[in-house]
């Protein structure tokens, strides 16, 4: 069994565990697959790619990297909303992604995911999530340009292959 299915399995079992107690959980939950919700997802993503290219031409260049983060976590949300999946964990929704690219169910190259966050190997490269945790909780008050652009030339892509995988 891969790392990504242990952990899926791992992240099932704790939402089916925390909801026996509560009304809440922190894991992964099977639901029914919900289209117009991926597409919320989409619209949700498009908001914050918009609220990036705002924040940078308004010299908060640095917040944008929360936002662009954000941009292609909804994708991912979008795209487990398709399989019929809820989740309130980003290690979960990470897990469950390579899971989907494992079994062959989507078609994401895994280094797209591993650049905003990578679930299984450490790169030298600092992902969109190291990035985010860098500028939202750090001192620096912008973002490099050609970081900027990398990223958003990534959240471009994202977006992009999330509405292809949401249409089949």
């Amino acid at each position: 069994m891969s790392h990504s299915q242990n952990k899926v399995e791992w992240c099932l079992r704790k939402a089916q565990k925390e909801l026996k107690s509560s009304e809440k959980h922190r894991g992964l939950v099977k639901t029914e697959q919900d289209i117009e919700l991926a597409k919320a997802h989409i619209r949700k993503a498009e908001h914050y790619f918009k609220a990036t290219t705002h924040l940078k031409k308004g010299y908060f260049s640095d917040i944008s990297a929360s936002t662009i983060f954000y941009s292609m976590y909804h994708c991912l949300l979008a795209i487990i909303a398709k399989f019929g999946y809820e989740s309130r964990n980003q290690e979960c929704t990470f897990a469950l992604i390579h899971k989907l690219i494992e079994d062959g169910k989507i078609q994401l190259a895994k280094e797209l995911v591993d650049k905003i966050a990578s679930f299984e190997i450490q790169h030298d490269e600092k992902t969109s999530i190291e990035l985010r945790e860098q500028y939202q909780y750090g001192t620096e008050l912008s973002l490099r340009d050609n970081l900027y652009n990398e990223l958003l030339e990534l959240a471009q892509k994202i977006i992009t292959e999330t509405k292809i995988i949401i249409q089949k």
